[in-house]
């Protein structure tokens, strides 16, 4: 990969990425909303600023005239909080993925990345009619399952290679949403113990540098019109994974378990195969979990 067009830039996982590919020695065009959003990358020669919103996005392909290899597409409106349940703001993302991969084809990129998440997974048992009841999260996840669907069609009939990451779980430094992670450090390094479900239902963490690492697979060698799941080949329980969490950063803090039910709906990972981002890429997750965790911590402690 030569250059590559990164979406969302400016945010937590665009960010990462972007910083990995200029590192890697990739020309990028980092798409956000403001020069203030992509600052982080001011100053490197092969970083070149585009500052466009959505109602912009069909005029990409007069703003970047380059050869480019990979369209990564990141920038999303609304992950956390009372937006997630905005189902006109969601679904006008969905509309924004068409917008970008139509763009994509027009400035004749070769491959489009799409950046969706594993919580698709539930959305597609409630199509499979499974009468659990569907958490607002699947408003979120809708709107991207619809933005997937729409992206592999224009891909399979517009001549471009499409695939997706399904991440999991993600935390890190430059996360500023209040997602569960975050929730939970803020929470522990106040010396305050957090509220949680019981917690004996599978689930993933993954650090912000190995998602990184596995979307640049995924634009390097991921397969046409394949969705890969983000995360580790190997799963834990949320309880696992907190009680170590709660070690590492507050062992004298009591955590709260049991405090909600858990939600078994939310997470049916038989239907994810763990394997496939491995055994076409060659990724794997290789974070130190006790150094990512204690680096997370104390960037939260300083910025949240």
């Amino acid at each position: 990969m030569k250059t590559a067009i990164v979406t969302g830039a400016g945010g937590f996982i665009g960010g990462a990425l972007t910083e990995l590919l200029l590192n890697k020695g990739v020309t990028v065009y980092g798409v956000d909303i403001s020069e203030r959003a992509l600052a982080r990358h001011s100053g490197k020669a092969n970083f070149h600023p585009v500052v466009a919103d959505f109602t912009k996005y069909d005029h990409l392909h007069e703003m970047i005239c380059d050869d480019v290899d990979v369209f990564y597409h990141f920038a999303w409106q609304g992950v956390f909080g009372e937006p997630f349940k905005d189902y006109r703001l969601q679904l006008s993302n969905a509309a924004s993925a068409g917008d970008a991969i139509t763009e994509a084809v027009q400035i004749g990129c070769k491959k489009f990345v799409f950046a969706g998440t594993y919580n698709e997974i539930e959305v597609a048992d409630h199509l499979d009619m499974s009468g659990q009841s569907p958490r607002y999260t699947c408003i979120y996840s809708a709107a991207k399952t619809a933005a997937e669907i729409v992206c592999k069609t224009i891909a399979a009939n517009s001549g471009i290679e499409y695939s997706a990451g399904l991440t999991a779980m993600s935390y890190g430094q430059n996360n500023r949403s209040m997602m569960l992670a975050n929730v939970v450090l803020k929470q522990l390094v106040r010396g305050e113990s957090p509220r949680l479900i019981e917690g004996n239902i599978p689930y993933d963490f993954i650090y912000i540098d190995d998602i990184a690492r596995a979307f640049y697979a995924i634009g390097e060698r991921g397969v046409h019109l394949r969705s890969y799941y983000v995360g580790h080949r190997t799963l834990r329980t949320f309880r696992a994974y907190v009680t170590d969490i709660g070690q590492i950063v507050a062992p004298g803090v009591p955590l709260l378990f049991g405090a909600y039910p858990d939600d078994n709906s939310s997470r049916n990972y038989s239907k994810i195969d763990l394997d496939a981002l491995y055994r076409d890429t060659g990724f794997e997750c290789t974070a130190d979990f006790r150094e990512s965790i204690l680096k997370t911590a104390a960037w939260v402690k300083e910025n949240l």
